[in-house]
């Protein structure tokens, strides 16, 4: 071919050329298998950590129902102690709890508790403030609130 470029302006020129032939798509799918592996082995591990969040919440059901009653509740010894009760009946088997009372019961509290509130502390009034006349029992609804947050359920 023995063209004359010669004549041509510059413009004229670039008008001549060709234009670049585009790229090939780029594929969105992984091109190894291990890639599939991976993104499978990563959602197999989020499903079953919401999975353990979902039952960790619905486990944990009754302490929240125990907290808002405390919080609805005065500072009124045999409400505290039916909260209490409630909750331990919720956490463990009813034959280990429904028979306790007294000292046995508080005994039970402090062995279920990171703690000795109930047999030595505050908590100790617990066991005969719901037969008092009078009196300021202000200090009980802390350690029942306390308890009910950090005692060992069973199931735990």
């Amino acid at each position: 071919m023995n063209e004359d470029w010669s004549g041509l302006n510059l413009s004229e020129l670039i008008d001549l050329l060709e234009p670049m032939p585009q790229p090939a798509q780029v594929s969105l799918v992984p091109q190894t298998a291990g890639w599939i592996w991976l993104g499978a082995a990563v959602l197999a591990g989020i499903a079953m950590l919401c999975w353990w969040l979902y039952r960790l919440r619905k486990r944990n059901a009754y302490r929240r129902q125990a907290l808002t009653e405390l919080e609805a509740c005065q500072n009124d010894p045999g409400e505290l102690a039916r909260i209490l009760r409630r909750t331990a009946l919720a956490a463990y088997p009813r034959a280990e709890i429904a028979s306790l009372h007294g000292r046995d019961w508080l005994a039970f509290l402090d062995r279920t508790y990171p703690g000795n509130a109930f047999l030595e502390g505050a908590g100790k009034d617990l066991a005969d403030a719901p037969y008092r006349q009078s009196g300021s029992f202000k200090h009980l609804k802390p350690v029942v609130s306390d308890w009910i947050r950090k005692h060992k359920s069973e199931a735990a």
